[in-house]
C-alpha cells in the first residue's frame, strides 16, 4: 500500500469515529454543560491520541530510513537500512541501499586513483631529492672539504661548521626521501620495513618495539603498500599528538584467519579530538583492501589502531594499482 493511501486510511477512519460519536446517544445542550463538555474533550483527546499513534506506526520506516541518511558515512561502509513491508518507502529504502553501495565502491575507486597518482608523485619527488639536491649537497661537502684542507687556520673551523650543516642537511633530505618513498619495503620486503620505520621513530623520547609474528604468509606488494602506510600514519600521530614513551607495533595472525597491524601507545589517548586528515587517509587505505580498521582508545589507557585484512592478496581489491 502506497504512502498516501495509508495516510488517507488512518485519518478516514478517526474521522469515521469522530461522525459515529456525534450520531450516537451524546447530545451537546445550549449553553454546553460541564459533564457534556468533559464528554466532548474526553472523545477529542482520544482522537488525537489515536491519529498521532497511528501516523507514528505508519511513518516510523520513513523515520529510521531518514536517520541512516543522517548517519551515512563513505569511510565505513556495510551499513545498510532493513527494508520492512512493502509500497514506496520499502522502494525507498532499498533505493537508497543500493545508491549507498554504487557511492560506497565509488568512493574507493577514486580514492585508489587519487593515492596511486599519490605514491607516484611520492617516488618522483624522492627520486629527484636523492639525484638532484643529494648529490648537489653531496657535492658542496667535498669542495668544503676541500677549502677546509687548503684554508688558513683562521677560517677552518667555520668551513668545519658548514660541513657539518651541510651533513645534516643531505642526512635530513635522505630521510624524507625515505619516507616519501619506502625503498626498504620494495627490496626486502614488509617485515624489515616496519622494523625501519620503528628504527627511525625511535629516540631519547619516544621507544617504539616491533613484534612480527613468524612464519607469516606472503602478502601482495598493495596490500603491503597499505600495512607500510597506515604504520607509518599511526607512528606520526603518536609522535607528534599522543604525548607517549613507548609504542608496540605488532604483525601477527588473526584468530579466524587473516593478517592484523596492531599500533599501541601509552599516550594521553583519543580524548575528543575530531578526526584529522591523517586518520580519513589511513580509513581511505584501509578500504581499498577491505580491511578492517579501528582506532580506539587501549586497555590501560594510550590510543591503538588496528587494521585487520582477511583477505591477503589484491586480486578483487580496487587498490590493486596504487603502488
Amino acid at each position: 500500500m502506497s504512502l498516501y493511501w495509508r495516510i488517507f486510511l488512518l485519518n478516514a477512519a478517526v474521522l469515521i469515529v469522530a461522525v459515529l460519536l456525534l450520531l450516537g446517544p451524546v447530545t451537546v445542550s445550549t449553553p454546553v454543560l460541564l459533564g457534556e463538555a468533559l464528554v466532548v474533550m474526553a472523545g477529542l483527546v482520544a482522537m488525537l491520541i489515536a491519529n498521532a499513534v497511528l501516523l507514528r506506526v505508519g511513518l516510523a520506516p520513513l523515520q529510521r530510513l531518514t536517520r541512516a541518511m543522517a548517519t551515512a558515512d563513505l569511510l565505513q561502509p556495510g551499513h545498510r537500512t532493513t527494508v520492512t513491508g512493502t509500497g514506496e518507502i520499502a522502494e525507498l529504502t532499498r533505493t537508497f541501499n543500493a545508491m549507498l553501495a554504487r557511492l560506497e565502491a565509488e568512493r574507493a575507486t577514486s580514492s585508489g586513483r587519487v593515492l596511486s597518482a599519490q605514491e607516484a608523485e611520492r617516488r618522483r619527488i624522492a627520486q629527484e631529492l636523492h639525484d638532484e639536491v643529494g648529490q648537489t649537497l653531496t657535492a658542496v661537502l667535498l669542495q668544503l672539504k676541500h677549502a677546509a684542507d687548503h684554508a688558513p687556520a683562521s677560517v677552518r673551523e667555520d668551513l668545519h661548521q658548514a660541513q657539518e650543516t651541510t651533513r645534516a642537511g643531505l642526512d635530513e633530505i635522505r630521510r624524507i626521501a625515505r619516507r616519501l618513498r619506502p625503498g626498504v619495503l620494495e627490496e626486502l620486503g614488509l617485515h624489515s620495513a616496519l622494523r625501519a620505520l620503528a628504527a627511525e621513530f625511535t629516540s631519547s623520547r619516544l621507544s617504539v618495539s616491533t613484534h612480527i609474528t613468524p612464519g607469516l604468509p606472503q602478502l601482495d606488494p598493495a596490500i603491503e603498500l597499505v600495512f607500510y602506510r597506515i604504520a607509518q600514519e599511526a607512528l606520526t600521530n603518536t609522535a607528534r599528538h599522543s604525548g607517549a614513551d613507548a609504542v608496540e607495533l605488532h604483525l601477527r595472525l588473526l584468530p579466524r584467519g587473516g593478517i592484523g597491524l596492531l599500533v599501541r601507545d601509552n599516550g594521553a589517548g583519543l580524548r575528543s579530538a575530531p578526526e584529522g586528515a591523517g586518520i580519513r587517509g589511513m580509513r581511505e587505505r584501509a578500504l581499498l583492501i577491505d580491511a578492517e580498521l579501528l582506532i580506539e582508545s587501549g586497555p590501560k589507557g594510550g590510543t591503538q589502531v588496528r587494521l585487520n585484512v582477511t583477505d591477503t592478496t589484491a586480486e578483487d581489491h580496487p587498490g590493486k594499482s596504487i603502488r
